[in-house]
């Protein structure tokens, strides 16, 4: 597959910021407490069915320590129209525990200590970031993966390959595209029946309509 020039690159960046300007998460969250455990539970799942999963959740346990001491049998509960609800919950209580012990109940924003916490890849850790501090990071999920290939932004085979060209390639307003990505992909540029049409600003620049998914 071709890849975009130096040229369309910068355009392509141009009309994401144009149209994404002040684009944010779709998951609900009032604190850095929330939006990690969010964040968590939206792997793999849909930030609108973690929306429908966490007001409960954080009714039950509003904060680190309150999630720290709960039963790991009621959080499955509570999560359980999640994917992968058993793990997930065992992971928000590893990483409730590790928060209170080792960073006094504070959640660190700072990657390398974000990692070490139950449940928290790369990925999870710059959505975090970028969500919260606007972080020039790139994170890719399935979304952001599909858009760079079908923009020839990236040719790699991974999520963590292709995040490393799209910040080199873009080098700045990352975390404006990082979100311009994500929505652009689950609004218009679909894995089945992309809006090429009818709503898409970027058909001048489209390499393929092929549905790309990770190694």
């Amino acid at each position: 597959m071709k890849l975009s020039t130096k040229k369309e690159i910068e355009q392509i960046k141009a009309l994401f910021i144009q149209n994404y300007t002040d684009a944010v998460t779709e998951l609900t969250y009032s604190n850095l407490y929330e939006l990690i455990t969010s964040v968590m539970l939206s792997a793999q799942c849909t930030d609108k069915r973690v929306n429908i999963i966490t007001p409960a959740l954080f009714k039950k346990y509003p904060n680190i320590k309150k999630l720290a001491n709960a039963d790991i049998d009621d959080v499955k509960n509570i999560i359980k129209s999640c994917s992968f609800f058993n793990n997930k919950a065992i992971n928000l209580i590893k990483m409730a525990k590790r928060v209170l012990e080792h960073y006094n109940g504070q959640i660190p924003l700072d990657e390398k200590e974000l990692i070490t916490l139950a449940g928290v890849g790369q990925k999870t850790a710059h959505v975090v970031m970028i969500e919260y501090t606007g972080a020039n990071l790139m994170a890719v999920d399935t979304h952001v993966f599909r858009v760079a290939h079908r923009l020839g932004l990236s040719n790699a085979k991974t999520p963590i390959s292709t995040e490393e060209e799209l910040t080199k390639k873009l080098k700045t307003d990352l975390h404006t595209l990082h979100q311009a990505m994500v929505l652009f992909g689950r609004y218009i540029c679909k894995a089945i029946n992309p809006k090429c049409e009818s709503e898409c600003f970027m058909n001048e620049y489209c390499k393929t309509k092929k549905s790309f998914k990770a190694n």
